[in-house]
């Protein structure tokens, strides 16, 4: 088994005391290698030698996605011959930003995974299979593919989709683990039992799910999470990452929350003024990355509202843990007077086995007020589905939004875009 690294057992003002002074290394470095930066700085006339403890950062500007993308090529701070790989986002909230990684970052990645596959309780010799695409610029491939090298564990590369796939490799390597976006496992049990596979009797017991959420705010299955294990006894982990930060929280196997590595990156949490939230609440994620070398990112806004918990677990870590993201600050919906965010949506139709697939769609109307159209895939849709479907929104939200049933290959082709690496639920088209 790999170790809890000694920092992310300790106590608080050991890991304060450490972060500090990575923090004052990290401001050296962009001051001397960041060209985006040093113009930060010299505007805002900051001295860095005056930023000492984690209070001193909120003297500091913000870091946007917008800033990723018109100034690139200034964030960077290698030259072009010490770019060893390069990523870029997914480019579902916008362009795609490109990122440089140096040797040193890929080291950072594989760790950082590697972390992730010790808090789910893997150990050295076990097999890890990847639906995640290695192609296409994306990161998270990468990472789990070098973290599970670290980790001295076996690596089978799939790739997405292609049930039959899926399984005929786990029949040949038998893998302990799979790496894949929750909703895929329903799609291989309906692979399995319309084939006569006995999944429940797989070498596969564990999932680390990327993409989707699997929990309540409460810790407790969400919809999606209960329709898996009500099919196939499989422990879930979620896990909550982005491009930009290069770093993972991946809860471990007690379930709370996913792990911060205070090693690797600086949290704070903002409010919708962009002000320090009071301990313990919920607000905007803000990171700060450290020990990136090719483009490391200071207060980094990543748009995800979440709500962090500090209590010490059962596991050995004291670092806090992040709960399932709330939403996307830019995401959030008002509509005919309820403030909701879409992730409230998904899991309502997660909950239904009728709904094989949808879309959702939020626009402006001609009064410039929010609208919400759901796109349904469904065998049977039928007038009676319509009026559930209606029915369960306004028992679990109060509002109906417009549900328009479409067939479920049309819905599939709108979920995956040509060129796209992963599958698009939600289309935001408000100016």
């Amino acid at each position: 088994m790999i170790p809890i690294p000694t920092l992310e057992q300790a106590d608080r003002k050991t890991i304060q005391r450490f972060q500090e002074e990575k923090l004052r290394q990290f401001l050296a470095y962009l001051q001397a290698h960041s060209a985006f930066y040093q113009k930060l700085f010299t505007a805002h006339r900051i001295d860095i030698s005056t930023v000492k403890t984690l209070e001193d950062l909120a003297r500091l500007p913000f870091t946007t996605k917008e800033d990723l993308q018109h100034k690139n090529m200034e964030f960077r701070c290698v030259d072009a011959a010490q770019a060893a790989d390069y990523v870029t986002t997914s480019g579902t909230s916008g362009d795609p930003v490109l990122l440089a990684l140096t040797d040193k970052d890929l080291d950072r990645l594989a760790y950082n995974e590697s972390l992730s596959y010790q808090c789910m309780g893997m150990a050295a010799g076990e097999t890890v299979q990847l639906t995640t695409t290695m192609d296409r610029r994306f990161m998270a491939g990468l990472a789990y593919f070098l973290g599970a090298r670290k980790a001295g564990m076996g690596v089978v590369r799939v790739g997405s989709g292609v049930p039959e796939l899926q399984w005929d490799t786990i029949a040949r390597i038998n893998p302990q683990v799979i790496v894949c976006v929750p909703s895929f496992l329903l799609k291989m049990v309906e692979f399995a039992e319309a084939n006569g596979i006995d999944y429940r009797r797989s070498s596969v017991k564990k999932a680390l799910c990327i993409g989707e959420p699997i929990r309540n705010p409460d810790f407790s299955p969400n919809a999606l999470a209960s329709r898996i294990q009500g099919k196939w006894d499989i422990a879930l982990f979620s896990t909550y990452a982005s491009t930009e930060m290069g770093t993972a929280f991946t809860e471990c196997v007690h379930g709370v929350g996913g792990h911060h590595h205070p090693e690797l990156i600086i949290t704070e949490f903002v409010d919708e003024d962009d002000n320090p939230i009071p301990y313990g609440e919920a607000g905007e994620l803000v990171v700060t990355t450290l020990g990136v070398e090719g483009m490391p990112l200071l207060r980094f806004k990543t748009g995800d509202i979440v709500q962090p918990h500090y209590e010490p677990c059962a596991c050995g870590r004291t670092t806090l843990r992040l709960g399932p993201v709330i939403g996307r600050k830019n995401q959030m919906v008002k509509y005919k007077g309820t403030t909701l965010y879409p992730p409230a949506l998904f899991d309502l139709l997660n909950d239904m086995e009728e709904v094989e697939n949808y879309v959702i769609e939020i626009a402006n109307d001609e009064f410039g007020e929010d609208e919400i159209t759901v796109k349904v895939g469904a065998k049977d849709g039928s007038e009676e589905l319509l009026l559930k479907i209606k029915d369960r929104f306004r028992a679990k939200l109060r509002v109906s939004p417009r549900i328009i049933f479409v067939s479920i290959q049309e819905i599939n082709c709108i979920r995956f875009p040509e060129n796209s690496r992963k599958s698009v639920t939600l289309f935001d088209h408000r100016k």
